[in-house]
């Protein structure tokens, strides 16, 4: 089965959520006013975070492929032969890897909000 474009984001997505769950998700609890002990227990996801980073690029990669160099096999009058669905795809691509890129360096900033 071959990743759409879509697919690919989601599962981009996912990856980054993991590779930042060990920062962000103390951080989110600690927002919304939970602690506890058991919050350094989230630490455990650390070593696996260069694979998630990794997995993110990839398939970063893989939409930006699909978006940019794959061409478009469109039948005449269906919705993907309109430019401006192109043209929207090609935007949610940016904004998603632009969150997923500040998601990504949560870890790094996640100190200056301890």
């Amino acid at each position: 089965m071959p990743i759409t474009g879509k697919g690919s984001l989601i599962a981009s997505g996912l990856a980054a959520i993991g590779a930042s769950v060990c920062c962000v998700g103390p951080l989110v609890l600690l927002a919304f006013g939970i602690g506890g002990s058991w919050i350094s227990s989230l630490t455990a996801m650390e070593p696996y975070r260069p694979i998630f980073v990794a997995l993110t690029f990839l398939f970063l990669g893989l939409a930006f492929r699909k978006l940019y160099f794959v061409p478009q096999a469109c039948t005449t009058g269906a919705a993907c032969d309109d430019p401006r669905s192109r043209m929207l795809q090609r935007v949610v691509f940016w904004v998603v890897s632009a969150l997923l890129l500040g998601l990504l360096a949560v870890p790094w900033l996640a100190p200056f909000f301890y």
